[in-house]
């Protein structure tokens, strides 16, 4: 049930249908070789310990070639497959195994036999070692109290919510053109000059820039020995392969693998293998926080294939049957959270494996190729929702370009999200970028930009629940889960208030209150995260760490940019509430402020009618001035907090609205609030407006966007938007048009993204009901899709919540 048809793809549906809706399995041979390297390396430097685990595991690891493919390299067995990261989870790995298989959210499986290796002889070892044990001793206690629980530090808050213990990096680009061009020989080769080049009387040299450089010659050496690992393999299963085809598939694909990633790449199909080498390697080699991306592909494949197209070695088909080699090899590794925390952040089998498109070069011109083309091509005839595609979009971007974009999204699977360069390009370059390098950004993760080898912040952030901020100025200071504790600072009986100017400063008291604890947190991420996580792969790729000899996760690293960011959680929900509070309790003088407390803490029981009022106040996304001038005052006060304080922590610490799911459980710490939301339902999500509050239409919602915006400030980073469009708005040649005009539009007004849910909500409904039958609905959700049957009931609802727009 629920395999898909060839229409064309035999290969790639071939090998789909071997694992499409089946749940994942924990691999635990990653974690076991790593913990048994780490027993034998006590001691020695970090980032030596951690290159010596990657070579233990690529010589021990158990490596496979599945059927039909073309491709090889796995991070863990066949199928689908999620992996362990003991350092990163190891202090509650034994607690959790029995709970992944049930919970709600993204569910695993692993075997009993399995589960006794982790817990007896796994998970002993890092008790007491972990980094999420160290960090709940670091925090001061007044931010510790906003970020754990003071009875269970192994759960949040949701308040002030640390990111930093359930990933060991946040989303991150590798310069894989590095790879392709100069392979991992070339690599090491420059390690080893470098190595025998420095001071042998030098106690930096000896004590620093040694083990860095001998880790990049082991790290170098261990993804080398992987691939010929899987060259040795697949010359044996061709000497036994009776079918000539694959046998001849399998032979090319050992000669492959014996030449690459070791050297450079000579054509297109070797180019492939390699880039593919590098990101496996990579997701052994640590958790990236939404998968590592894969930066701009239509960029550096485009040389192999257009030599081998003018070769006459390689068509437009058989490039489309590689990638989608690749395509389907990604949504059999399945990013897998231990801790509840990252498993609710990241519902439904949550992905990021970014692949930029379009653009503009490093020289400033359009960057759109024949292979930009192929990438849409292939999402709307292969609609699987890997890789997560994404666009970016400029002033100039080539009208064929946008149309086949605007054909793309209609299609329904969410992709391509789009980037804008006229909001991303001047804002790197803001923060010193040079144009070549602002020019030549890629998307990252959710909705972020990267510049390979000028990026150099890797720290995980603080999500901010600014909705429980109201609550503090509703009940001075607490909120209706803490009512019995005192940790939020006291601002008055709000009864007493005489004026709306009150009433805002004291929200902004507790905004400004929570931001505070967020950068506390920070810096003491900052510092900590380095003595529990090294990176020699991703350092060997990084310019900028090689020539300072740094581990990629050093605080501070010559020449680089350090660009990181504060959530603003709960944006429309704060908006709304507040432009109600100030509308009927201050103005029009309609309700009490005693009246609307009571309402709120009894979750509107018996005053519907009040709550019909709150849910007609002036609401964000509707480009009414009356709420998006609140709007941009909350948003101005969040960034001169950072324009004063972030480069204290010498970093760009930045405003952004991007939720993932996480707007789901952070609406359940919070009360109902003055918008007319129930009790513990989902918050507002990125900078999206209120579910169903957005009521003229989409383009006033783009409006309510940029006028919130403070563009005066460069404090600022990525905001997200999502745009929910029945099918019949966009139909035809003239649904692609004005399709293709909002983009245009959402482009002049310089906002951050935009992503498009295509369908109806009856459509949803259905889905919801006889999930069996709606196995390959795949819907947008905060900048990445999944199959909608995946989701918890919770986020299906709020998917079908969303307003869905009917005109333009």
């Amino acid at each position: 049930q629920g395999k898909e048809t060839f229409y064309g793809r035999e290969r790639a549906y071939k090998i789909l249908n071997t694992f499409k809706n089946e749940r994942p399995i924990i691999d635990i041979e990653r974690a076991k070789l790593f913990t048994e390297s780490f027993k034998e390396t006590e001691g020695q430097p970090l980032i030596l310990r951690w290159s010596k685990a990657l070579k233990h595991i690529a010589e021990n690891i158990t490596v496979y070639i599945d059927d039909h493919q073309l491709l090889v390299g796995r991070s863990g067995c066949q199928g689908r497959y999620g992996i362990l990261y003991p350092e990163l989870d190891g202090d509650f790995l034994d607690l959790a195994l029995e709970e992944l298989p049930k919970r709600v959210e993204s569910p695993f499986n692993i075997s009993e036999e399995d589960a006794k290796v982790v817990v007896e002889d796994i998970a002993p070892y890092w008790k007491g070692k972990t980094y999420h044990e160290n960090l709940t001793k670091a925090l001061p206690k007044e931010t510790l109290q906003f970020t754990y629980d003071p009875e269970d530090a192994l759960k949040s808050r949701f308040i002030v919510n640390e990111t930093s213990s359930f990933r060991s990096s946040i989303q991150w680009v590798h310069d894989y053109e590095k790879v392709l061009k100069k392979g991992f020989k070339g690599i090491k080769e420059d390690a080893q000059k470098r190595l025998d080049a420095l001071d042998p009387l030098s106690p930096v040299d000896n004590c620093e820039k040694k083990p860095y450089l001998q880790a990049i010659i082991n790290v170098c050496d261990a993804i080398v020995l992987w691939a010929k690992r899987h060259a040795e393999l697949a010359a044996e299963m061709a000497k036994t392969e009776t079918d000539a085809v694959r046998k001849k598939e399998l032979e090319e694909i050992a000669e492959r693998c014996a030449w690459v990633p070791e050297n450079p790449a000579r054509n297109f199909r070797e180019a492939v293998q390699s880039q593919w080498f590098t990101q496996m390697f990579s997701r052994i080699e640590q958790k990236t926080g939404t998968i590592i991306s894969n930066g701009r592909m239509d960029q550096y494949f485009y040389s192999y294939y257009k030599q081998d197209v003018e070769a006459g070695i390689l068509d437009d088909e058989q490039t489309l049957e590689l990638l989608e080699c690749m395509w389907v090899a990604m949504a059999q590794f399945i990013d897998l959270y231990i801790s509840p925390t990252g498993g609710a952040f990241n519902e439904g089998y949550a992905h990021w494996e970014a692949v930029t498109i379009g653009g503009q070069t490093p020289d400033g011109r359009d960057a759109t190729n024949e292979l930009s083309y192929l990438f849409l091509k292939s999402k709307r005839e292969f609609p699987l929702h890997y890789p997560d595609l994404a666009a970016r979009i400029h002033a100039r971007a080539p009208e064929r370009f946008v149309k086949d974009v605007a054909e793309t999204i209609k299609e329904g699977s969410g992709f391509p999200k789009l980037i804008n360069d006229e909001e991303v390009v001047p804002l790197l370059l803001s923060k010193g970028a040079r144009f070549d390098e602002a020019y030549d950004y890629a998307v990252s993760g959710c909705a972020e930009a990267r510049m390979p080898n000028r990026d150099t912040y890797t720290s995980p952030n603080a999500y901010i629940n600014f909705a429980s901020a109201v609550e503090m100025t509703l009940y001075n200071g607490k909120t209706l889960l803490t009512e019995d504790e005192s940790f939020g600072l006291e601002t008055g009986d709000p009864t007493n208030f005489k004026t709306w100017d009150e009433f805002l400063e004291a929200y902004l008291t507790h905004q400004r209150n929570l931001i505070k604890h967020a950068f506390i947190q920070q810096h003491t991420i900052i510092n900590l995260r380095p003595n529990h996580f090294a990176v020699p792969l991703g350092s060997a790729l990084h310019d900028l760490c090689m020539d300072t000899c740094k581990d990629l996760h050093t605080p501070q690293i010559e020449g680089g940019i350090e660009m990181g960011y504060f959530e603003f959680m709960g944006y429309g929900t704060v908006v709304d509430s507040l432009a109600a509070i100030k509308k009927l309790v201050f103005e029009d003088k309609k309700v009490t402020m005693a009246e609307l407390i009571e309402a709120v803490r009894t979750n509107f029981e018996g005053k519907e009618a009040l709550r019909q009022m709150l849910l007609n106040a002036p609401k964000y996304g509707n480009n009414e001035p009356y709420a998006d001038e609140i709007a941009k005052l909350l948003d101005r006060e969040a960034v001169k907090f950072a324009n004063k304080y972030s480069l204290e922590l010498g970093v760009h610490l930045d405003l952004r609205l991007v939720p993932f799911t996480s707007h789901v459980p952070f609406g359940k710490v919070v009360g109902a609030t003055p918008n007319g939301r129930k009790a513990w339902s989902p918050l507002s999500d990125g900078s999206s407006a209120s579910h169903g509050a957005d009521v003229k239409g989409p383009t006033a919602a783009m409006l309510s966007n940029f006028s919130s915006k403070n563009y005066d400030y460069r404090e600022r980073a990525a905001r997200l938007l999502n745009v929910k469009f029945s099918p019949a708005t966009v139909a035809g040649e003239e649904g692609t048009n004005k399709l293709a005009s909002f983009i245009r539009t959402w482009c002049d007004l310089k906002l951050w993204h935009v992503q498009f849910n295509i369908i109806n909500k009856e459509t949803l409904l259905a889905a919801q009901k006889d999930p069996d039958k709606y196995r390959s609905l795949i819907v947008r959700i905060a900048g990445y899709s999944a199959y909608f049957v995946d989701l918890s009931p919770d986020l299906q609802n709020d998917l079908i919540a969303r307003t869905e727009h009917t005109s333009f």
